[in-house]
């Protein structure tokens, strides 16, 4: 295989998928291309699309941008070549197929779906890319809206209407589009062309308020207020039937605070005799300061909650009894920082990972494997789905959660 260094890491990539290796830093820009596509490399006569790793996989460039690089010409399935750029080229290695191992989650920088594999070689750990699956379609430039014939059939990712609505999701409210929640976002896409359409307005996105209606139907069951008798007892049926004396949880994106108290109530409810312990982090300071001393009006509490002996009223109306309270650790911290918590036996990030850029919730899916104990539990988003393997999904009703394998 061809050695090769990007973002810090060391990269392999099969010797039979490299036509050659150059030198060659000067390509031809052509607008109207997704960001990682750096231009067109005049190949002895042969036009060959250029293709930036680090701008791909959203990797910081090991020497600044543009600063020192290297030009792989690799050759796809069906003789297609094209061109990647990376940090440095290092060495050719034999590495038998017998000592590669599987990927795993914890490789974050790089969607595992495109990892063939890891091998150790010479003390340092080598991830093999798998070029066919990352270019399972060919690099082009994004059509310009209505220049697509009409009656051409186009899927929803090509749309360049869909990509507009991408970058401006991401621009207006911090929404990244990514294998997460790919699948709701096409769906919900055919579902507000033809409601823009029937309402005489194009499908753009051109400002927070359109960002803000095209997002309503995302976000999960109880999202911003306690959680709802159904999803209780879902969430109970899929939780395992036994725990250790102390159960610990982390809740990063706990907002302000309703998420919080409805997981303790619930770990409360099915293991009465645990010492249940909630680490609850938001970068809402204002949300974070107040959650310790919510009240609640009767209409906003579900019966259950009233009548588990867990909540008391005051005069300012309903609030949480103190070992509850007492069970739950707010705490204002940025989940992208350095994250110091105890094994956890549940993870509940709801509706979290969509809100930071691909590489961040690569990383994070690992640190969340990494920290889950062996039957721990994941709770994402309801329209967040893990395709990558490592993890196994648990469906109940409108709670999904995974588990390590």
């Amino acid at each position: 295989m061809v050695t090769f260094c990007l973002g810090g890491k060391d990269y392999g990539i099969d010797i039979m998928k490299v036509k050659e290796i150059s030198k060659e830093t000067s390509f031809t820009f052509v607008p109207n291309t997704p960001p990682y596509v750096r231009g067109v490399h005049n190949l002895r006569g042969e036009i060959i699309p250029v293709i930036d790793f680090r701008k791909m996989f959203y990797l910081p460039s090991e020497n600044g941008e543009y600063a020192e690089e290297e030009l792989i010409i690799l050759r796809l399935e069906n003789e297609r070549i094209l061109g990647a750029v990376v940090d440095s080229i290092d060495k050719v290695l034999s590495v038998s197929e017998q000592r590669i191992q599987p990927p795993h989650p914890l490789f974050g920088d790089i969607n595992i779906e495109y990892i063939a594999g890891v091998v150790e070689e010479e003390g340092r750990l080598f991830i093999i890319l798998d070029v066919d699956r990352i270019f399972n379609q060919p690099v082009a430039a994004e059509p310009q809206a209505g220049t697509i014939p009409e009656g051409t059939k186009v899927e929803v990712q090509e749309d360049p209407v869909f990509k507009f609505i991408v970058e401006t999701l991401k621009t207006f409210s911090a929404f990244h589009v990514s294998d997460f929640n790919l699948a709701w976002t096409k769906e919900r896409y055919v579902e507000w062309q033809k409601r823009r359409e029937s309402e005489g307005k194009g499908a753009q996105i051109q400002s927070i308020e359109d960002s803000t209606e095209f997002l309503k139907d995302f976000y999960s069951d109880s999202n911003g207020r306690l959680w709802g008798a159904d999803y209780k007892d879902n969430l109970l049926k899929l939780l395992p039937e036994t725990a250790s004396s102390t159960v610990n949880i982390w809740n990063p994106g706990c907002g302000g605070g309703y998420e919080s108290y409805s997981v303790a109530v619930c770990f409360c409810l099915k293991y009465p005799q645990s010492k249940i312990k909630v680490w609850a982090q938001d970068i809402d300071l204002m949300g974070i300061s107040t959650a310790a001393s919510l009240f609640f009006t009767p209409d906003s509490i579900p019966q259950y909650m009233l009548a588990s002996g867990f909540m008391e009223e005051k005069p300012k109306g309903y609030t949480f009894t103190q070992n509850i309270k007492d069970n739950i650790f707010f705490e204002y911290h940025d989940i992208l920082h350095r994250n110091e918590y105890p094994q956890a036996d549940c993870i509940v990030a709801r509706d979290v990972l969509s809100f930071v850029d691909p590489r961040q919730q690569q990383i994070l899916l690992g640190e969340f494997f990494e920290k889950l104990k062996g039957n721990g539990i994941l709770i994402l988003g309801e329209n967040e789905v893990i395709s990558m393997p490592g993890w196994y999904r648990l469906v109940e009703g409108n709670v999904a959660v995974y588990r390590p394998e």
